[in-house]
């Protein structure tokens, strides 16, 4: 036999369970009507049963739904592209924050890395609130490409001549070099003596 089919009351219930972090109802909710239900259910803004519980620093419940879901749900963007991860980063859940990293069959850590329709990372994030612990985390155990650190040190390593044109109000253009070394600096013209 299947299980029943949840209505829409059923549904707005289940998000309201786990945005105010009511395991009771989520899992009576579970047993009831099974995995899909769980896995499917949105608000009118595209956000999961992961979004609710993970905004709203619920780490019981996100861990109970964690074990009954879907690891794809783990990268499920909302309507703004927000993952449950954004969420948790956004109002500074860091137990949440590792749970949703560091969930067996997920993401992983490439969670980090998603950018919501602002261009903001959980990272980005973290850092935009001000959450220094969390975004310190995020660092620490992020992949750091070592072809991407490697491209970071050549730029760095040009950096030191950078050509800037600069035009004028008249449109007059003058090019210059910014940071060569005085010995390499090809001296200025004088100024002319009229």
């Amino acid at each position: 036999m299947s299980p029943a089919t949840p209505t829409a009351d059923d549904i707005e219930e289940l998000l309201l369970s786990c945005r105010y972090g009511d395991l009771e109802d989520v899992q009576q909710f579970a047993d009831r009507f099974g995995r899909d239900p769980l896995n499917d259910a949105r608000d009118g803004r595209g956000n999961t049963v992961l979004h609710m519980a993970a905004g709203n620093g619920h780490t019981e419940t996100l861990e109970f739904l964690l074990r009954h879901v879907s690891p794809a749900l783990l990268s499920a963007q909302n309507d703004a592209r927000s993952t449950a991860l954004h969420w948790a980063a956004l109002n500074a859940h860091l137990p949440v924050a590792q749970a949703l990293v560091k969930s067996p069959e997920g993401p992983g850590v490439d969670l980090i890395d998603v950018k919501n329709d602002a261009g903001r990372t959980p990272l980005g994030e973290a850092e935009n609130v001000g959450w220094e612990e969390g975004a310190k985390w995020f660092v620490e155990v992020m992949n750091l490409d070592e072809n991407t650190k490697d491209e970071e040190m050549q730029v760095a390593e040009d950096a030191d001549k950078i050509e800037v044109e600069i035009q004028d109000a008249e449109g007059q253009v003058a090019k210059m070099t910014i940071g060569q070394r005085a010995a390499d600096a090809t001296p200025p013209n004088p100024p002319s003596a009229t």
